[in-house]
């Protein structure tokens, strides 16, 4: 009987200090795709499909919490510990505009057409950008009170043309009609959401809290949710774009990256990084997933391993 391949991360160097967010772009008209990561070093990377560096955005004078981008990857958008946000233009590296807040941004997105930008984090609001007038007042999105959320918001994203989603620390995630600016439904979690990631293919919420993740449609306002109690409090979740079968998990309890069935069975862990791990994100074509960690490392995850694909050459790794 063969024993299975073991699967070799190949790790991308260059981050100093610990990396905080990772985001995959779709794929591209040429059949590749990018990765953008972000990093308490202030300095989001962005990398080819293979996990070759492309460039730095230099800027930021804090932590950089989240990074994303834009449907076409032409366009990055970050959020910093400088209490700013920023968009960039992918191809020279340049900011484009830089919207300044009363505190840390924790999370942004671009709207489809990057027409807009989403952004939340420690003011609990969650604030709307028009693009196309970077100095005029950006609209808000209001629950109660002046308040998005009675807590930090984790993260934001959007999600079809007209709709936002939101999570904070108070255990909610908010859906929103981002046209009125109006709340429409929200969904409530017994503890702090740790995570909450948009699959793109899967049209799905990714959402990790305490020892939950859960898997949510994105626009049934809730509806559908399937929720698996882990034996461990993962820190981010990813599910595969292509076959839905399985999911990957990190944790801020060790340094491992997890396999799980959708049932929740777990299928394998896989040993490499030196810290805690902080993300982890699928790529678009589910051949791969990326990992980040306190070690300042990316390590990028063969689904299949020793099949020829990107750098890895199909050696037996």
């Amino acid at each position: 009987m063969s024993t299975p391949l073991k699967s070799t991360p190949l790790v991308a160097p260059g981050h100093t200090r610990p990396v905080t967010h990772l985001s995959f772009s779709p794929i591209q008209d040429d059949g590749t795709f990018l990765l953008v990561s972000s990093c308490k070093d202030g300095n989001p990377m962005l990398r080819e499909w293979t996990g070759d560096w492309i460039g730095t955005f230099l800027g930021h004078k804090g932590a950089v919490w989240s990074t994303k981008l834009s449907l076409d990857a032409s366009r990055a958008a970050s959020g910093s510990a400088d209490f700013t946000a920023k968009v960039w233009d992918t191809y020279s590296g340049n900011p484009i505009h830089s919207f300044p807040h009363n505190h840390i941004v924790r999370s942004v997105a671009l709207s489809p057409t990057s027409s807009h930008l989403l952004t939340g984090g420690q003011e609990k609001k969650v604030r709307v950008f028009d693009l196309s007038r970077p100095d005029a007042e950006p609209d808000f999105l209001y629950d109660s009170g002046v308040l998005s959320h009675d807590g930090m918001v984790k993260s934001v994203v959007w999600a079809g043309d007209h709709t936002g989603v939101t999570a904070g620390e108070d255990g909610k995630i908010k859906w929103w009609d981002l046209r009125t600016r109006k709340l429409t439904t929200s969904l409530v979690f017994p503890t702090a959401i740790t995570s909450m990631e948009l699959s793109p293919q899967t049209q799905r919420l990714v959402v990790t809290s305490g020892n939950t993740v859960a898997f949510i449609p994105v626009l049934s306002n809730g509806q559908g949710t399937h929720s698996l109690t882990l034996g461990y409090s993962p820190s981010s979740a990813s599910v595969h774009p292509i076959l839905q079968d399985r999911f990957v998990t990190g944790s801020l309890g060790d340094e491992w990256v997890r396999v799980h069935g959708m049932d929740g069975e777990e299928r394998e862990v896989l040993k490499g990084h030196h810290g805690p791990v902080h993300c982890v994100e699928f790529s678009p074509d589910g051949e791969m997933y990326a990992s980040g960690s306190e070690d300042g490392t990316i390590r990028l995850w063969q689904t299949t391993p020793g099949k020829t694909y990107g750098l890895w050459q199909g050696s037996g790794n």
